[in-house]
């Protein structure tokens, strides 16, 4: 593709939830594209490639989270029919669809999509797109911990917490990006589709950013104690939490309940949104995965330790939940924990 003459257009939405290192972080990056790597090598200066507008619901100053100063540069009235439109990471809690409130952006959203805008989303930003239903009937990621949310709230929405970055559909234009600084991945994503690929590149090496090619399954915390008010379900969780070692966890909690096998499974399901097999493997694999960050066992006493007699299908198991084979995960994450200490 070749480079462009005009810089290209991108609003990005402001919103006093939105995450200031997101936001500004995709307005440094991408308004650099086509001028920082010439000014840091002597390769001569090009006009600006990219140029970014704060964009929200009034000119009015606020702070976002954590206190962060923003001053919008133009409003929705003013902005119609935007042809780029961005929105960053927000804090949400696990459990706010956003329902209660942004009418107005979601309406603004959805009129953009209509009027033929392209509308990306940084991590929990998929959840308002989503409150808007523009991703119902459409692929979609967010940060691993939306999960939860995304299956309760918006079951019309193909969701998926593995990817860094999700197309919705064959027309491409709506796409999202996963866990909290996948918007490195986003950005790079951005320039590369609308500027070319080698300045994409070049972004990504002045900024020493990454591509997360391994998605978000190795991050992710596979267990996670969900509210919920069955009371049986709580204990079940307990017991398989100091009992997942054991040869057959499932008949052991099932046993420790006193309720029946079936009625178990199917309460169980119903309050955590997983089986009981699947929550005792993810146990298993979470104490495996501490283990292969901080000691120094071998990956056939780690399946042993962690309950697993059949260490290849410990491996399989494994690479199946994280993305990644055993010695990979440790490659990628001793040396944090090393450099920490």
């Amino acid at each position: 593709m070749s480079e462009p003459t005009e810089p290209l257009l991108i609003h990005i939405l402001c919103l006093p939830e939105s995450a200031g290192s997101a936001l500004y972080g995709m307005v440094d990056v991408l308004s650099a594209t086509g001028i920082l790597w010439r000014e840091l090598t002597g390769t001569g200066q090009l006009p600006a490639m990219i140029m970014t507008k704060l964009i929200s619901r009034s000119r009015d100053p606020f702070t976002c989270a954590n206190r962060i100063p923003v001053t919008p540069e133009c409003t929705f009235g003013e902005v119609p029919s935007p042809g780029i439109v961005i929105v960053p990471e927000l804090w949400l809690s696990p459990d706010d669809a956003v329902a209660d409130r942004y009418d107005d952006v979601k309406r603004w959203l959805r009129n953009s999509h209509d009027g033929g805008a392209i509308i990306y989303s940084a991590c929990s930003g998929s959840v308002l797109l989503a409150a808007s239903g523009l991703l119902d009937g459409r692929n979609a990621t967010s940060h691993w911990g939306y999960e939860d949310l995304f299956r309760r709230h918006f079951p019309a929405v193909r969701f998926n917490p593995a990817p860094t970055l999700c197309i919705g559909d064959t027309s491409g234009r709506i796409v999202t990006a996963g866990g909290t600084t996948s918007w490195h991945d986003l950005a790079i994503h951005i320039i590369s589709r609308h500027v070319s690929p080698g300045e994409a590149l070049r972004i990504a090496q002045v900024y020493l950013m990454k591509w997360h090619a391994e998605g978000q399954l190795p991050y992710a915390a596979l267990v996670k104690r969900l509210p919920h008010a069955d009371g049986v379900v709580r204990r079940a969780e307990d017991w398989l939490a100091d009992n997942f070692r054991d040869p057959d966890p499932v008949a052991g909690v099932v046993a420790f309940c006193q309720i029946p096998d079936r009625s178990l499974k199917r309460r169980f399901r119903a309050a955590t949104g997983t089986t009981l097999i699947n929550y005792a493997q993810n146990l298993r694999i979470e104490a495996a995965k501490r283990l292969l960050e901080e000691s120094r066992l071998a990956i056939d006493e780690i399946a042993v330790d962690v309950g697993y007699e059949n260490v290849a299908f410990f491996r399989r198991l494994f690479k199946r939940s994280t993305g990644l084979s055993p010695g990979e995960y440790r490659r990628m994450f001793q040396p944090l924990l090393s450099a920490a200490n």
